[in-house]
């Protein structure tokens, strides 16, 4: 309108206020996208060790290995089962040369040959000890057909999200990262020693315009991948 004193603003009524809300949360988010898609945001950040005590690679392939029920200081079951399949499922891929027998398979052979007692003191032992019986072994060893017996260890595993672009009090990108501490020993199922060991801890980082956490799955997989490349 028009008066006295000139031109006056209009004020904004509520619904051009949403109006100019919402198109400020579409430029925002099309920014974010444009940004996200210019840019490689994943990140990977993995060391690893490994020593070779007394396994060579001959062997490893004329002997097979057969895995043991992980150990995890989260204590979760389901942390276990999980590991223990990513972890075969990643072997199997990388090195079909290799007989693998996977921790069902194990359970369910000392299952039938009536090793479930022994099979469970077994890890009680080496809860105190870090040492799996020899003799307990060497049953494994026969009922799985193979010699080697793999073992692994969860040492850690880690998600967080951290808001990086927001608007309005949404979140419009957000870094996601896993980290993960991963063990693998191989036993001896006739000595009863440790034969090879390795280590593994990785983190890995991404940027999402949606809710996509790193899986557990995914972080030990790329874990896997790491350790078996150093297996002889």
């Amino acid at each position: 309108m028009f008066g006295e004193t000139g031109f006056h603003q209009m004020p904004l009524t509520n619904q051009s206020s949403a109006r100019l809300q919402m198109l400020a949360i579409s430029m925002t988010c099309l920014m974010a996208m444009m940004l996200l898609s210019a840019c490689s945001t994943n990140q990977l950040h993995t060391t690893t060790e490994a020593l070779a005590i007394n396994l060579d690679s001959h062997a490893l392939k004329a002997s097979g290995l057969a895995f043991i029920t992980p150990t995890s200081i989260t204590g979760e079951e389901e942390d276990k089962q999980s590991l223990a399949l990513a972890f075969t499922e990643a072997l199997k891929l990388s090195r079909p040369d290799l007989h693998i027998v996977s921790l069902p398979e194990t359970l369910g052979a000392a299952n039938r040959a009536g090793l479930a007692g022994e099979y469970r003191q077994m890890f009680r032992d080496y809860s105190l000890s870090g040492i799996f019986n020899r003799e307990t072994l060497q049953k494994i060893s026969h009922v799985t057909g193979v010699r080697y017996i793999a073992h692994l260890k969860l040492g850690g595993f880690r998600q967080e999200s951290k808001s990086r672009l927001s608007l309005l009090g949404l979140r419009i990108v957000e870094t996601m990262s896993a980290s993960l501490r991963l063990y693998l020993q191989i036993w001896d199922g006739e000595t009863g020693s440790v034969v090879w060991e390795g280590t593994q801890e990785l983190t890995s980082a991404h940027e999402s315009l949606l809710e996509d956490p790193i899986s557990f799955r995914n972080a030990v997989e790329q874990s896997a991948h790491e350790i078996i490349a150093r297996l002889p």
